[in-house]
């Protein structure tokens, strides 16, 4: 029999169906107006470019640090670069595609980094203007900024770990970088950075350079 029934449909959708299939029968034929295509190297040209906004960035970073930080700004260029090298090589182990999401997470946990070195070296300043010794300074200095950078970057792994789980794909990819990124920057921000000063800064030490301004004892 060539008829056919189709149930579960109430009667309103059962005439939007017919409808939508009486007017899919009709013989019209496509015509192209215009057409555009998207090739692989619009993107792989974005990511040169974002890659690119990287390495300007990060020089520029450095260039500032160690002319407004002096030696202390090395100690923060040499950390930062760490962070970067330990985000790349987690992102390397994961296995994860570079996207210009991605590259904008790496962007942007450099600048986090380096505010939190920022801190670290004005609330050395600060102790400094008060009369404490170079070690005592050091010591004051990473311990008052410690809980400081632990609340503000704590709070935005949190959010980037939302991300990961509710967002989209791309989204998942931005959220993922920023949150690694994060966890590296606390390390040599906190840890690294104070393990290189605590080779040079000793409790007899006179002098600690801090910046070309201020700051030295």
């Amino acid at each position: 029999s060539s008829n056919v029934q189709i149930s579960g449909f109430t009667e309103k959708e059962a005439q939007a169906l017919a409808i939508t299939l009486k007017s899919a029968s009709f013989p019209i034929d496509l015509e192209i107006v215009s057409m555009t295509s998207v090739g692989a190297t619009l993107g792989d040209d974005a990511v040169k470019t974002g890659l690119m906004a990287i390495v300007i960035g990060f020089m520029l970073v450095i260039i500032f640090m160690i002319a407004y930080y002096s030696l202390s700004g090395l100690v923060a260029d040499i950390a930062l670069l760490l962070n970067l090298f330990i985000m790349v090589s987690l992102l390397s182990a994961l296995s994860f595609t570079v996207t210009l999401t991605s590259i904008a997470g790496l962007i942007l946990t450099l600048g986090m980094a380096v505010d939190a070195n920022v801190i670290i070296y004005e609330r050395i300043k600060e102790e400094l203007k008060k009369g404490k010794s170079a070690y005592a300074a050091l010591e004051s200095g990473f311990k008052r900024a410690f809980w400081t950078i632990m609340d503000s970057n704590v709070t935005t792994i949190i959010a980037a770990l939302v991300l990961s789980t509710l967002g989209s794909s791309s989204v998942k990819g931005f959220a993922i970088t920023l949150a690694i990124g994060i966890a590296s920057s606390l390390f040599t921000s906190l840890y690294f950075s104070h393990l290189v000063f605590s080779l040079f800064i000793k409790e007899d030490t006179k002098r600690f350079m801090i910046s070309f301004k201020g700051g030295k004892r």
